[in-house]
């Protein structure tokens, strides 16, 4: 069993977010050398989104903000017809290096940044069985790793969304990240995104059933929709205690188990369900009306594949996850407590193209953890996510069963400081 107490090592301190020694090399600039590691880098492409916010600074509490690092090197694992990094190349100076040790070396013998920004999304990459791309975030962790371990140094490592395609993989990169004692923070900017209203989770709160209602495909927006589930579900009462099982469906069977009208029944509480609507800014409408509540038979038309994904929490929470294309085009959750009548809920806002500030809020993130040494979030959040995805793509793959997950006995004690965009 995965525990905080042994997964955070007997050193006696959170390895995971514990700081390296910083080289005692001389560093010729007042900023500190921040490597890029990604699979492309063009318009609308994760490279841009995150990696440019440390080219030319983001929006925060009303302010630009510049963070005092400089780009000095970067890894494009692929190059199509409409990349960036050759441009950003020659305007801000770094070089492009034809492999991940160059790019951490800077063409030199030893590791020679202070941070590592790795982003493991778009490109064009194989699929396995279950319809999960492979995309090569573990491969680039490692090679990170192997140079750490050449160099006898280790810096701080943001990887950007879910850890691997492979259960077994993201567990190792966690446990590598332990070994070495380095700070390790991951995942998408739905958890530190604003919300509206401004609420999160009750520290210590009592639990019962949760629900997120989102947009997008397996395997992408899958995880966006978990996080949003899991940055609330750990703040719960007893803290997170890993997941038994999981169980997906897609078409009919949603609405079959909506039809249920219970979680006991195969479905959820309704109540949430209507919950996460109303909260939707992006909730479908007919085309000669507005401002309803969309019946079945229209939820039914607009929906063409939805996929649900059933999560059995060790300690007896449950939580459905809703991939509703058609019906809404945001991420809203809800969630019954004991003891209270009416649902908590909130949309998790993410503000539109073309500034996508919500980016800015997890480079946010990334920037604190290189320059602090310490992850503001727990890795244990995303290492639970990224199985949850691989549970979901694979239920889905063996006739939508529910699959016993005894590997997710990730157990561990969220913050109690919120870390949500507010200003």
């Amino acid at each position: 069993m995965i525990t905080r107490r042994n997964f955070l090592s007997a050193t006696g301190v959170l390895a995971l977010s514990s700081p390296m020694v910083w080289s005692a090399e001389p560093t010729t600039t007042s900023k500190k050398k921040l490597a890029i590691i990604t699979t492309e880098w063009r318009y609308g492409t994760h490279a841009w989104h995150m990696g440019e916010r440390f080219l030319v600074g983001y929006p925060i509490k009303g302010a630009w903000h510049h963070p005092p690092f400089d780009v000095v090197a970067a890894y494009v694992d692929q190059t199509p017809k409409a990349d960036l990094s050759v441009s950003r190349s020659k305007e801000f100076g770094f070089p492009l290096y034809k492999s991940v040790a160059e790019a951490l070396r800077c063409g030199g013998k030893t590791l020679a940044v202070d941070a590592v920004l790795i982003i493991g999304e778009h490109g064009d990459y194989p699929q396995n069985e279950f319809h999960q791309t492979k995309y090569p975030r573990y491969e680039f962790f490692k090679q990170t790793t192997d140079v750490f371990r050449q160099d006898g140094r280790a810096v701080p490592v943001f990887n950007d969304k879910h850890l691997s395609w492979k259960w077994d993989w993201a567990k190792e990169m966690a446990d590598t990240a332990r070994e070495l004692k380095f700070a390790f923070a991951a995942g998408s900017s739905l958890p530190v995104t604003w919300r509206m209203p401004a609420i999160d989770m009750p520290y210590g709160a009592p639990v019962e059933e949760m629900l997120c209602v989102a947009m997008g495909a397996i395997d992408s927006y899958d995880f966006h929709a978990l996080e949003v589930i899991q940055c609330m579900a750990e703040r719960r009462q007893g803290g997170e205690t890993g997941v038994d099982a999981v169980t997906a469906i897609k078409g009919d069977a949603v609405w079959q188990a909506m039809a249920s009208g219970s979680w006991n029944g195969g479905g959820w509480d309704p109540r949430l369900f209507e919950a996460c609507l109303s909260r939707s800014q992006t909730l479908a409408q007919p085309d000669t009306f507005s401002h309803r509540y969309p019946t079945l038979e229209q939820m039914r038309a607009w929906v063409k594949e939805p996929v649900c994904y059933r999560i059995e929490y060790t300690d007896g929470t449950r939580a459905t996850m809703l991939l509703m294309n058609g019906l809404v085009g945001d991420f809203t959750f809800a969630a019954k407590l004991k003891g209270q009548t009416e649902p908590l809920s909130s949309l998790f806002y993410l503000p539109p193209n073309p500034n996508v500030a919500y980016s800015t809020s997890l480079m946010s993130k990334a920037e604190e953890t290189f320059l602090t040494g310490r992850a503001p979030c727990p890795i244990e959040r995303t290492l639970l996510t990224t199985g949850l995805v691989e549970a979901g793509c694979r239920s889905l793959g063996t006739g939508q069963k529910r699959l016993a997950t005894p590997h997710l006995a990730v157990k561990y004690q969220a913050p109690r400081e919120s870390t949500f965009a507010r200003e």
